[in-house]
């Protein structure tokens, strides 16, 4: 039985995320590598982990089976994550980091995860449809597993439009434009993802806000949070537009970044601040974990160090 929260996540495609280093990454060589650490990943487990930091009532909703859902489900109870774990027959995957010391460049390996049966994949939308108490938000996060519909999200978005509650969606390609078309109250593309949604190559300030706003004048979403990596990012709502630029702190791994700043901005929503505290606390959750190696996430005595160092102005 799922218990009360303000805040659902769900991770349709979860993952074991196992991290080392190197010294350096080359073909044919054994590589020698430290040990490997351990955390709870997905899009909306992740976002899920930097909401219960920052002390939000969450809980994380996702498929998981074999030994890799057993030790995701642990992992989250260590960092004393509510969560819901939904049973599917397949193993939940693993997603492989490696952090070259050498470069400080890091690299991912993503698996595509275990083939959802459509009464598995129903199961997370039963699961959210049948709280008695809907939740004020509820955010989707990450990519689609095989066997699961393109409009998954849209789906998701029909039942929050009907339930009353707000849809925060981070994702991508058609299930992204599907959500769209059906409605969503945030989303937080990527510039690549938002290129590949509208087919522009985006390459100005006015190019960007102007089809953020397209997005919000079509009724697709409330609120665009555009994030621009190394630039900073755009957060835009019907009457405002802010630009904050990237803080600057020395980074240990850009891993995490995207879901601590999703994570950061939905804490604010819910705690009722205005526009540019939800994007102060945003934008200092993203830089936060940039400190950290891996996929360890955003430490919030650094969120809140760092909020009073984002700057943030009208555009």
């Amino acid at each position: 039985m799922m218990h009360l929260a303000d805040i659902l996540t769900i991770t349709l495609n979860p993952a074991l995320d196992v991290s080392t280093s190197t010294d350096k990454v080359m073909d044919t060589h054994k590589l020698r590598c430290t040990a490997a650490v351990f955390h709870p990943g997905g899009g909306g487990i992740n976002v899920a982990r930097v909401l219960q930091r920052l002390g939000s009532n969450c809980l994380a909703l996702y498929p998981a089976g074999g030994m890799n859902g057993q030790r995701l489900r642990q992992l989250l109870d260590q960092e004393q994550v509510r969560s819901h774990g939904i049973a599917i027959a397949g193993e939940t995957r693993e997603s492989f980091h490696v952090h070259e010391t050498s470069s400080g460049r890091d690299f991912r390996f993503v698996l595509p995860g275990p083939t959802l049966s459509p009464p598995e994949w129903q199961a997370c939308l039963d699961a959210f449809s049948a709280l008695e108490v809907p939740p004020a938000y509820l955010v989707a996060s990450g990519s689609l597993p095989p066997g699961a519909p393109d409009d998954f999200y849209a789906r998701l978005a029909r039942l929050a439009r009907m339930r009353g509650s707000r849809l925060v969606l981070d994702s991508s390609g058609p299930a992204l434009a599907a959500a769209l078309a059906e409605g969503v109250y945030m989303v937080k593309p990527s510039l690549g993802e938002l290129r590949e949604l509208t087919g522009l190559p985006l390459s100005t300030g006015p190019q960007r806000l102007e089809a953020a706003q397209r997005i919000i004048g079509k009724g697709q979403a409330q609120v665009v949070a555009l994030s621009l990596g190394e630039d900073g990012a755009l957060l835009v709502t019907v009457d405002r537009a802010l630009r904050a630029g990237a803080v600057p702190v020395k980074v240990a791994s850009t891993i995490g970044a995207g879901d601590s700043f999703v994570g950061g901005l939905v804490w604010a929503f819910s705690r009722s601040a205005d526009l540019e505290q939800v994007f102060r606390y945003g934008m200092a959750s993203a830089a936060a974990a940039l400190l950290t190696q891996g996929t360890a996430l955003c430490q919030p005595s650094d969120v809140e160090r760092l909020c009073s160092e984002v700057v943030i102005t009208p555009v």
